[in-house]
């Protein structure tokens, strides 16, 4: 059986990344007390009538102090079980937390009459340390949208699942900041901007006027021939190494049309290797 924990600071997106595993057949239990965490297995769901082989579960701070406590050695009990197991963080800044709190009104779970919205973000953060020290992967979600975050997690399950190193690429806009969790960032911005270009500006690098123009130019064959290169000559080194997922990001001035265009072209080429490539233009949504 597989079988992920979500976990993380109340926020941070469990809701968005659990709602994904659904969607990507997993059995979801969100806010699952931790002492029953040590009773998941494939006969139990059995026992239950419920037969699923993938299960993901969704743990944050109101479990009790103590068995947070003792989370790492739940997590290594299951292991030694023989419970595929992968254990997600998220996590973002105050200020993102805060914010994400006073726009949707809600109440942070640990929050009381006695307890203000600051201080329970911070005593969140306190009590689930040890789940954060003993996740196999974390994941910043200050500057991630509901659809990156449901690229990355679909990136790193449907990656690990099968064995298959997945890909996603993503275009993205400097003047907005980088994107988060990436493995490799190529800027494009020495290419000719179609931007200036008043027929062009309304357009993206999805359609073929644009297309055409940056074809056009010799500058954008070579970017894109060396940027492949670089990937065809490494990726399968990260596929040696076991590597479920790998983020690519391409980035011009306002990511609308040169890196838009360089990673269509990308994600063609390399989906003839691995069937696995998703794209996502982060300032066209």
């Amino acid at each position: 059986m597989r079988l992920i924990v979500v976990s993380g600071l109340a926020g941070s997106g469990k809701s968005v990344a659990l709602h994904m595993l659904e969607d990507l057949d997993y059995y979801c239990i969100d806010n699952l007390p931790l002492g029953l965490l040590s009773e998941v297995s494939a006969d139990t769901l059995h026992r239950q009538g419920l037969d699923f082989d993938r299960l993901a579960v969704g743990i944050d701070a109101r479990s009790r102090r103590g068995e947070i406590a003792g989370f790492p050695d739940r997590i290594e009990a299951l292991r030694e079980g023989g419970i595929d197991i992968e254990v997600i963080y998220l996590h973002a800044d105050k200020d993102t937390i805060l914010r994400r709190y006073s726009e949707t009104r809600r109440k942070h779970p640990l929050s009381d009459a006695d307890t203000s919205l600051i201080d329970a973000v911070d005593a969140d953060r306190r009590l689930l340390k040890p789940i954060a020290e003993t996740a196999d992967v974390s994941i910043d979600t200050t500057d991630t949208n509901i659809h990156q975050l449901r690229d990355i997690i679909r990136n790193r399950v449907e990656g690990g699942s099968t064995g298959e190193l997945s890909i996603l690429l993503q275009s993205f806009g400097f003047k907005y900041g980088l994107p988060q969790a990436v493995d490799f960032i190529f800027d494009v911005r020495c290419l000719p901007n179609p931007h200036w270009i008043p027929e062009l500006r309304a357009l993206t690098g999805l359609e073929a006027p644009v297309a055409e123009h940056l074809e056009a130019q010799p500058e954008t064959g070579a970017m894109l021939d060396d940027i492949h290169g670089f990937l065809a000559r490494w990726l399968p080194s990260f596929a040696r190494e076991n590597r479920a997922y790998v983020t690519i990001a391409v980035g011009c001035t306002g990511g609308k049309h040169r890196s838009v265009y360089i990673i269509e072209q990308l994600a063609r080429r390399l989906r003839e290797t691995y069937a696995q490539t998703l794209v996502r233009h982060n300032e066209l949504h």
